[in-house]
């Protein structure tokens, strides 16, 4: 696909988180805006994966740690082709399989998350499986910048260089907001990249929004420097609405019809 293309994919993906958090009556649609571009590079230009063989031994893994933004990766594999489409409008919605964070069962989804910490230990795992039945798959996990507070996410910070784990890509969705105020008001987390580079691996910078950036970005793992891959990717919540761009408040609120519309307009989807 050509950048257009995937533009126009990531525009129908925003449009169905609107949809499935105001049907829902769900948070977190702010945090799920600002990763949308990532998770489609990663899935339509990057990932070596077959929607039709889920489990293929060989596939890449890509583990959403963020798991609050569950919408995104579920309508990212919708679209994708892993499930119908239709099992979006179900969403959070009492037996549906769709539950507001990820949980194994669901075609594409590699691992349960939304305990924020845990995923990249998870993806260290899996990497390290792939090394010992000698499996060439890659393995990226996408992580918050409020979740990088958590201790669990530097202890795997410094075990993959340590093993060498150069197939392994960690995403921080740097939008600069997390629950309760301003990321680096919370914690110190500036200078970030320089902090994954101190910790060994190939650290970088982009604009979380730029698709060609972020396609050259995650194609390029392992990169050649026999470090694991970090991608410090320089996002805006609430990303494509106006009204919800770096408003922390749609960390919990939920869109009214009107809202609804607005957004789908904006998005070129009305």
């Amino acid at each position: 696909m050509n950048l257009a293309e995937l533009e126009s994919v990531a525009r129908q993906v925003r449009g169905r988180l609107l949809e499935m958090s105001h049907r829902a009556g769900t948070p977190h649609l702010g945090s799920s805006l600002s990763c949308v571009d990532i998770l489609v590079a990663a899935y339509w230009a990057v990932l070596r994966l077959d929607p039709r063989q889920p489990q293929a031994p060989d596939r890449d893994r890509f583990i959403l740690s963020k798991g609050h933004a569950a919408t995104t990766l579920y309508a990212t594999l919708a679209h994708r082709g892993y499930f119908d489409v239709d099992w979006l409008k179900h969403y959070a919605e009492p037996g549906s399989c769709l539950a507001e964070h990820p949980i194994p069962g669901v075609p594409g989804i590699e691992a349960a998350t939304g305990s924020l910490g845990h995923g990249l230990s998870l993806g260290l795992g899996m990497a390290l499986a792939g090394r010992i039945q000698k499996l060439p798959y890659r393995v990226y996990v996408l992580l918050s910048d409020g979740e990088c507070n958590e201790g669990s996410v530097w202890e795997a910070a410094l075990c993959a260089p340590a093993q060498g784990l150069e197939n392994v890509c960690a995403i921080v969705d740097y939008n600069k907001w997390q629950a309760t105020g301003r990321s680096n008001d919370v914690m110190s987390l500036h200078p970030l990249r320089e902090k994954w580079a101190a910790f060994g691996w190939s650290a970088q910078e982009l604009n979380g929004h730029d698709m060609s950036a972020l396609v050259n970005a995650l194609h390029n793992v392992p990169d050649g420097s026999g470090k694991p891959v970090a991608i410090i990717a320089h996002t805006v919540k609430g990303r494509g609405v106006s009204f919800m761009e770096d408003d922390n408040n749609w960390h919990y609120r939920v869109p009214s019809a009107e809202e609804l519309a607005r957004g789908r307009r904006e998005l070129q989807l009305a």
